[in-house]
């Protein structure tokens, strides 16, 4: 009896000792992770959508080595980033080092994801306060905990990507990331990961442009799995694609999926059971050890997703081309294509239409104007704006003289404020310009004048290419003034969207033949370096550029205006009604006063 017992007492001891039951990634979130009010508009415990759970379980799987999202946005992405780093730090420590594009992305990730995550997770509250007597090692991206270390750098710098070896590598918004003078920043990291044997390569972004997308070129070379839903009328699954998205006609709320199998319509509210019930499915299934996964904002049960709101945000954006880009990267998780890589200077001039800087169509409502500096001669080019963002090039005027030549910049200065009679009465005047500076040789001259006429919205400008934001202030003043730094190689793609789709980008028939050979002087190529695609813009052998240029300056400045529309109009309409006419000197005869 007494050895009964005994026996039963060391077998529960046992027991005790055995580590608790492996859970998946998706169950360990669900039963540990917390959101905080500033985080989601849903705090609390998590409940992950089918979907979610599929992508979080790769993540966890010792068998699957590497992990590629395709994402739109709306999808909860980074919270299986986050949860996944919160399970590395408690259950399994390992070096885990987080890639993102810029800075100012790591600093957002950790502040407003990971640490009011880590806090509102009782098992995570302090979990990355770091090891005794470490405290003093640790930053607010690099920190470290019992076993392991977290690293969250930039890609933009490949020192950051040299400094540190990792068995956890994540890389986000990977299309995001420009390639560094020592090649992709995503190969550099991965060589990171060389040394351990049972690494982990997660790379997830929203893609950007289809020919070039390092994520689309991962998934293809994946097992492609795609997420199916059942139809409520015939059963079979099949993937939510946009294409299978249909509304009557104007009445986009009453939007609805068809099934691609039996045709029938699914209503908007059927789609969390559909969800609910779907399932993942790979493709290339020959594939192993690569799990690719393609997921979009359609099949996401979130409000703001609902398929009425997103066909809602589709007709208002689809004839503004860089509008419609951002929906169908961020909304259906695609890459972009234009129609076509080069520009056919005669279709542009048969398209020219009456209309000048003297006689400005009835729709524009804001004029901008892009300055190329040349050693002999300033080149402008004035484009007017209407509400719906339609672009007018009105016109193109050079100033002649040396940048060294006050003279040079005073008639540029009176061109800049010219002001131009509107159909609706009134005049017109420049409302923003900026001005290029990239030229060591006149970038003091350019500073010289932009900078004391910063009020009236002049700039001085350097263009960067790559993906970038159109428009952004340096970090310091440059010589007492704010350099604009602009991205060119993304308004360049803007225009050939523009010109592509017709109407959305229209010429004055005052623009000389020369104008338009200059505007459709460079093309879109993809070009390899270091084994990775690079799409640029290339100049066409023997063409000037200044045309072009012009332009990409004038939609620049745009970025800055904040016009009221609606009280311009006003504006101009009164300017008619309080003008009174001149009163004019009247000489009397002498023989009329007798």
């Amino acid at each position: 009896m007494a050895s009964d017992l005994l026996t039963a007492v060391r077998i529960s001891a046992l027991r005790s000792l055995a580590p608790p039951p492996r859970l998946t990634l998706s169950d360990w979130i669900e039963r540990e992770i917390r959101l905080p009010a500033d985080v989601s508009a849903l705090p609390g415990a998590i409940r992950l959508y089918p979907f979610q759970r599929g992508i979080a379980d790769a993540m966890s799987d010792p068998g699957i080595e590497r992990v590629t999202v395709v994402k739109s946005a709306r999808v909860g992405y980074t919270t299986l980033l986050v949860g996944l780093l919160g399970s590395h730090v408690l259950n399994e420590p390992a070096p885990v080092l987080f890639v993102l594009p810029t800075e100012d992305d790591c600093r957002t990730f950790v502040v407003g994801n990971v640490e009011p995550t880590f806090e509102a997770s009782p098992g995570l509250a302090g979990a990355l306060a770091g090891e005794q007597g470490a405290a003093d090692r640790n930053t607010l991206l690099s920190r470290r905990f019992p076993g392991g270390s977290l690293k969250v750098v930039a890609a933009k710098a490949p020192r950051n990507l040299r400094a540190h070896n990792t068995r956890i590598l994540i890389v986000d918004e990977a299309d995001g990331m420009e390639m560094t003078a020592e090649g992709s920043p995503i190969a550099l990291a991965e060589k990171r990961t060389l040394s351990f044997p049972d690494r982990k390569i997660i790379v997830g972004s929203t893609p950007i442009f289809e020919d070039a997308s390092h994520v689309l070129g991962a998934y293809a070379r994946s097992a492609r799995r795609v997420f199916d839903v059942p139809c409520p009328h015939c059963g079979e699954f099949h993937e939510v694609r946009w294409a299978d998205i249909h509304w009557p006609e104007g009445r986009p709320e009453e939007a609805h999926w068809c099934c691609p199998g039996c045709g029938c319509a699914v209503e908007e509210r059927l789609k969390p059971q559909i969800v609910s019930e779907g399932r993942w499915r790979a493709t290339a299934p020959e594939v192993k050890g690569h799990a690719g996964f393609r997921i979009n904002a359609l099949v996401s049960p979130l409000a703001n997703a609902a398929w009425g709101k997103l066909a809602a945000e589709f007709l208002a954006v689809k004839d503004d081309p860089g509008l419609l880009q951002t929906f169908v990267n961020t909304v259906l998780g695609e890459g972009w294509r234009e129609a076509g890589e080069e520009i056919d200077e005669n279709a542009l001039a048969a398209r020219a239409e009456p209309f000048s800087l003297e006689a400005l169509p009835p729709e524009v409502l804001a004029i901008t104007a892009g300055v190329d500096v040349q050693r002999d001669r300033l080149e402008v080019t004035f484009v007017g704006w209407a509400r719906d963002a339609t672009a007018y090039v009105l016109g193109h005027r050079v100033v002649w003289g040396l940048p060294e030549e006050s003279e040079t910049w005073a008639e540029l200065d009176g061109l800049l404020k010219e002001r131009f009679p509107h159909p609706l009465g009134g005049r017109l005047g420049v409302d923003a310009a900026a001005l290029d500076s990239s030229d060591g040789a006149t970038m003091a001259h350019v500073y010289a004048f932009a900078f004391p006429r910063a009020a009236r919205k002049v700039l001085a400008i350097k263009g960067a290419p790559g993906q970038r934001p159109w428009v952004e202030k340096s970090k310091g003043r440059a010589k007492g003034g704010w350099l604009w730094i602009v991205g060119v190689d993304g308004i360049k793609s803007h225009l050939v969207a523009r010109i592509a789709r017709g109407k959305a980008l229209r010429f004055s028939d005052t623009l000389s033949p020369v104008w338009y050979e200059q505007l459709a002087s460079e093309r879109i190529v993809v070009r390899y370096a270091r084994g990775q695609p690079q799409r640029r813009f290339e100049r066409i052998p023997g063409r000037r550029a200044e045309a072009l240029d012009c332009v990409v300056y004038a939609f620049a400045a745009h970025q800055v205006l904040n016009v009221n529309f609606d009280l311009r109009t006003t504006d101009l309409r009164q300017a008619t009604e309080q003008v009174k006419p001149e009163r004019k000197n009247v000489i009397k005869s002498r023989w009329m006063e007798g």
